[in-house]
């Protein structure tokens, strides 16, 4: 099973970081990450994703110079049928596409679509709400043209589109999963200031209970986790508030450190990994 956010992570991709973070104002980081730090923390990902069991596949293709190469969730999607290749919004990050049909082939996933001009799609605008029902935020890095092709390629999926906000404009980076983070198929983790009132709606339909990040967690990427299974997560550490209401919730919050891996170029957990299976 992949088609799902919070089923048990079984295998997952990653990649590390590179050695040459010299384009990093190009890519809109923060700040220019530590060599020898964001080689630790990703390190430090790897052992906490494989302490929760999933098997983790480190993608051979190369990062270097590309510092947003490591937040592999956005240029590709899986799903039962296979990978759908995207067309990232940001148009530095397309010839990621191409690393990671290699690093799926490598992995013996099959490639089942591939997203093509006018179609603009990254992964962080999509997630399962069940099984057969895919969300997907539309805003500057997913276009309805991605959407209708997303939903083309995904015979038998309902596919329910959103309008995300403006916030601080076309060059920050705003996916979906910045505002919500499934926890288990009745909850999510969410920052309910900028959520759109479409999904508000729907999530209430669904009976889907809320779990809100702090204003001042927002940020610092509070509602960015990883469900590594049914009321598991794992968070970047730093937001003892938004922790605390998981855990609150019933949820078992595990941590990784991430200020040069997270923090510095705004990637949270999900950003990092790209579930290859769960179950």
């Amino acid at each position: 099973m992949i088609q799902s956010m919070t089923g048990t992570l079984r295998r997952v991709l990653v990649r590390p970081p590179g050695t040459d973070f010299s384009r990093w104002r190009e890519y809109r980081w923060r700040a220019e990450p530590d060599a020898k730090r964001i080689a630790e923390e990703h390190e430090g990902l790897r052992e906490a994703l494989a302490d929760a069991g999933a098997e983790v596949v480190v993608a051979a293709t190369a990062a270097d110079r590309n510092p947003d190469a490591v937040y592999v969730f956005d240029p590709a999607f899986v799903t039962e049928a296979g990978a759908i290749l995207m067309r990232p919004g940001k148009e530095l990050r397309r010839s990621e596409v191409e690393a990671l049909r290699a690093d799926f082939v490598a992995a013996g996933i099959p490639i089942a679509a591939e997203l093509t001009e006018p179609a603009l799609a990254e992964g962080g605008d999509a997630f399962w709400l069940d099984e057969q029902t895919l969300v997907v935020g539309l805003g500057y890095r997913t276009n309805e043209a991605g959407a209708t092709q997303l939903g083309a390629a995904l015979p038998g999926v309902q596919v329910i589109t959103v309008d995300l906000p403006h916030y601080h404009g076309r060059e920050h980076c705003m996916h979906m999963l910045t505002l919500i983070s499934p926890l288990d198929v009745d909850l999510a983790l969410v920052y309910l200031p900028l959520l759109p009132v479409r999904l508000v709606e729907v999530l209430e339909e669904r009976g889907i209970g809320l779990v809100e990040v702090p204003d001042e967690e927002f940020a610092t990427i509070g509602c960015n986790v990883l469900a590594l299974g049914a009321r598991k997560a794992l968070a970047l550490d730093g937001n003892p508030e938004t922790r605390r209401r998981m855990e609150a919730a019933g949820v078992d919050v595990r941590v990784y450190q991430g200020e040069e891996l997270s923090r510095k170029g705004e990637g949270g957990p999900t950003c990092l990994t790209l579930p290859l299976l769960r179950g």
